[in-house]
């Protein structure tokens, strides 16, 4: 076979490459209710517009958005999802390079003495031998094995850069939780300063209408012991405050002792204070990382099913070498050691196919259980965010009644102090009614930080994108 025919059968080998064995992928269709508006849409609480992807940015806090900034940049997970990321890039340039004439070169210089057994007539017994070879060899991927391996490479690919974003996702939404927690456990603990301070004061008084006969010594020692008691609850509150600003500079890739100090100065719990758009559930399934990372595992392995029956039939590689061996001072280059090789070779696993068709069968089940994966993730996508939905609507409508309450019990201990003083009540009533503003001050400051909390799972469930790397 000369060159010109070699050149013509790759020529025609190539053109029938464009046939792939396997399943063509097709993505699959969620359920046609799955993108219908969200059933906890029907409240002034949320919009139905696009949501945004750097949600925190509602919040309107210059120093959050530097913690998430330092988040996204240091924290180790996402470091640990980039350098995935990272892998399946080069997974995908090794399946292209199959695509690609495979070159190797050899070579080797010798010198030494054979026996005199085995030297051949006219040559010297000792001597230098010089070998060198230049091989080249190019699959003709007929049948698509290649493509389909490129195909589920760049699937893999994308599924990674996916699952960098859930990473990401995650971070963010961890984030911004443990600074509203470190935020809120301050505002706790002034709530609680503020009502030890009140019941201060009315142990002053108390004891000064004891000192004048007007109490008992066990109305002194009650209301005394209730200001110790609520001046307990400080301490626990200020642990809790302490471990998420531990956590927040774990979160950030600090340590504690590099946290800065404008972190510590917010002490008011973040509030978005305006309607969040959370779109509808086709944004969604079009936002959440986790979906469209099972999307595309779905079709990575849809891919293998190809590559894996390529295996059934032959592989052909059109191979070449130039190669040289040469003993003693024989000319390296010259005609006489000089030596080349050109022609196709074929390997074909037949007619036992048997273990073939068992990685097929394998190649199939994976598939199948990644459309049950992708379906499971559609589903559990949708009971995230409606649930989250659902939490937030009622932790804000628990937040109004609760201040509402927080608002009576005020009234209440005021009248009864102002009535304690002229003498016209019994301590002991006013005793209970400042019990109860403590306990409605407190389930105030709670309900706050668990709309904050509720805000934070439902951007959290929202999901989003940054695939910068």
């Amino acid at each position: 076979m000369n060159i010109k025919t070699m050149v013509a059968a790759l020529a025609a080998a190539t053109s029938l490459s464009a046939c792939a064995v396997g399943p063509d992928y097709v993505a699959p269709t969620p359920p046609a209710t799955a993108g219908a508006p969200f059933t906890g849409v029907q409240s002034a609480e949320v919009t139905t517009a696009w949501p945004d992807d750097s949600w925190w940015h509602l919040y309107k806090d210059p120093v959050l958005d530097g913690l998430v900034s330092d988040a996204l940049a240091a924290n180790t997970d996402v470091r640990v999802a980039v350098a995935r990321i990272e892998k399946a890039r080069a997974n995908l340039r090794g399946s292209k390079s199959d695509a690609l004439p495979q070159t190797g070169i050899d070579a080797s210089g010798t010198y030494g003495r054979v026996s005199e057994s085995q030297v051949l007539p006219g040559y010297d017994r000792e001597g230098r031998r010089v070998d060198g070879e230049l091989s080249v060899n190019y699959e003709l991927d007929l049948f698509g094995r290649v493509r389909r391996g490129v195909e589920a490479s760049r699937a893999d690919l994308a599924a990674s850069m996916e699952d960098a974003d859930a990473v990401r996702v995650t971070v963010v939404a961890d984030t911004v939780r443990a600074y509203v927690d470190a935020a809120s456990s301050a505002e706790q603990i002034a709530v609680a300063q503020d009502t030890v301070a009140l019941l201060g004061t009315s142990e002053r008084i108390t004891n000064a209408r004891f000192e004048r006969g007007l109490s008992q010594k066990l109305d002194v020692i009650r209301v005394t012991q209730l200001r110790e008691q609520q001046a307990a609850a400080i301490p626990s509150l200020q642990a809790a405050r302490d471990a998420a600003l531990f956590r927040l500079a774990t979160l950030t890739g600090r340590t504690p002792q590099d946290l800065p100090a404008s972190v510590r100065a917010r002490t008011t719990t973040p509030d978005v204070g305006q309607p969040i758009p959370v779109g509808d559930g086709a944004t969604l399934l079009a936002r959440r990382p986790d979906v469209k990372a099972a999307e595309r595992r779905l079709a990575a392995d849809t891919a293998r099913i190809g590559v894996a029956t390529a295996d059934l039939y032959p592989k052909i590689t059109l191979g070449g070498s130039v190669g040289t061996t040469a003993v003693g001072a024989t000319d390296v280059f010259g005609g006489g050691p000089l030596r080349w090789l050109l022609g196709p070779m074929i390997s074909w696993a037949f007619p036992n196919q048997e273990a073939i068709r068992a990685r097929i069968g394998g190649a199939r089940a994976d598939a199948k259980a990644d459309l049950a994966r992708f379906d499971g993730t559609v589903l559990a996508a949708l009971q995230e965010t409606e649930t989250a939905l659902s939490a937030y609507r009622n932790a804000l409508l628990r937040k109004d009644r609760l201040a509402s309450a927080r608002d009576a019990a005020k009234r209440a201990a005021d009248v009864s102090m102002a009535r304690q003083s002229r003498g016209q009540i019994d301590s002991l009533d006013v005793l209970d009614a400042q019990r109860t503003l403590a306990s409605a001050d407190a389930d105030y400051a709670a309900a706050r930080r668990a709309v904050a909390f509720a805000q934070v799972d439902l951007f959290r469930a929202l999901g989003g994108s940054w695939q910068t790397t």
